[in-house]
């Protein structure tokens, strides 16, 4: 097997400031990577991403805001499309570094496709919140959406995105909603306690591609029981009718128990069991095809550095066994790199880890029709929205 891991320290240029998306969790989580050993298995090519190419990022995003992009540092003044905002605070270089981080996910895309690669990651991607024509959610352009149009050009006919952030994936659902090539499912926190109050279960898709948006709206302090029980209850049916040729994944871990911005309750196992869950549909489905990119998370040495190295590990090849010991070197990174930071979103936390877990066991009770708890209602009404599309019984528990 080969992996591509799309990683340039270039990319932690994406930087909006004394702000909750504080490049320092990527700084970590390759950090933890290498000193696991993870970036130097057999098989696994680390590439330094290029820009995107201009003509396939307006092929998502308006010129206009492109543009907006490009001349806003400029102006400390500027207003509109979303910039300028506590949410998007404008930067140096903006454009720059937007479109690196967008040309790491299309390369990463292109790589599965041509079959150069099974599989490939980018971490610094996941910018799921922008919009044709606005920043919005920390996201200034949609990477994701933009390697999902790149295979769609380069001939994809069914190309599945699964989102499992805290929140819901707005703008690729949006970008792709009239499309009937490209399904988007996505995992979240309720849009009545959450940004960016959408992804309810009856959105399902425009005229042109009905039941091609899948949305699980999840009660506040859903755990890993919980989550894997709606996971597994909605995503696995859905994908084998759907039958994608490849997997896009957007693995947010701001799902996290003790995450800053938002209130689901998982633990670092709990997500860990998400990534096993999405390869071996990658394998079942796509011949192992698949694209991973990062997103949201704000406990930002607590869980994304593990989180995300476990993923890295899965993309990879063998899981990391979740008791295995944090070295010490990058205990001591951390704490150095804490100590400088600039920011001190870190208060109150429990501070650097030891282990690569939480001490859950992940494990969930099967999803039954009937009352059952929030969890298992909001279960229900997804199947009930979007199962009879795909000729799916959404009572029967074995659809």
């Amino acid at each position: 097997m080969t992996t591509v891991v799309m990683w340039s320290d270039e990319l932690l240029a994406y930087d909006l400031g004394d702000h909750p998306l504080d490049p320092i969790r990527l700084e970590l989580t390759i950090a933890l990577a290498r000193d696991l050993g993870i970036l130097d298995r057999p098989g696994v090519s680390v590439v330094a991403p290029s820009p995107v190419d201009e003509e396939l990022l307006l092929r998502v995003h308006d010129r206009s805001y492109v543009e907006a992009v490009k001349k806003a540092p400029e102006d400390p003044y500027f207003a509109g499309f979303g910039l300028n905002t506590p949410d998007n605070p404008v930067f140096p270089r903006m454009h720059e570094a937007s479109a690196l981080v967008t040309g790491a996910s299309v390369a990463a895309a292109e790589a599965v496709w041509s079959g150069s690669a099974r599989r490939a990651v980018n971490i610094a991607g996941g910018l799921h919140h922008a919009m044709r024509d606005r920043a919005a959610g920390f996201c200034v352009y949609n990477d994701p959406a933009v390697a999902i149009q790149r295979l769609l050009e380069l001939g994809a006919t069914r190309v599945a995105y699964v989102d499992i952030d805290v929140h819901h994936g707005d703008g690729v659902q949006e970008i792709f909603w009239d499309e009937p090539r490209v399904l988007t499912i996505s995992l979240h926190e309720t849009p009545l306690a959450l940004f960016p109050g959408t992804g309810f279960h009856h959105e399902t898709g425009g005229p042109g591609a009905p039941g091609r948006a899948v949305n699980v709206a999840l009660p506040p302090g859903t755990d890993d029981a919980g989550w894997l029980r709606a996971f597994h209850a909605v995503v696995p049916s859905v994908l084998r009718a759907f039958r994608p040729e490849l997997l896009v994944t957007q693995c947010g871990a701001d799902t996290y128990v003790i995450d800053p911005l938002a209130d689901l309750r998982l633990t670092v196992d709990g997500q860990r069991a998400a990534h096993l869950a999405l390869r071996d549909l990658a394998e079942e489905l796509c011949g192992g095809r698949w694209l991973a990119v990062g997103g949201g998370g704000y406990a930002l040495v607590e869980a994304v550095p593990r989180t995300w190295t476990h993923l890295l590990a899965t993309v990879t090849g063998d899981p990391i066994d979740p008791s295995t010991p944090i070295p010490q070197s990058w205990q001591d990174f951390a704490r150095s790199r804490l100590a400088s930071a600039r920011r001190g979103l870190l208060r109150g936390g429990p501070g650097v880890p030891t282990r690569m877990t939480d001490g859950s066991s992940a494990e969930y009770r099967p999803w039954q029709p009937g009352a059952g708890d929030a969890v298992d209602r909001a279960i229900a009404a997804t199947r009930a929205a979007v199962f009879p599309y795909f000729g799916l019984d959404p009572h029967d528990p074995r659809d």
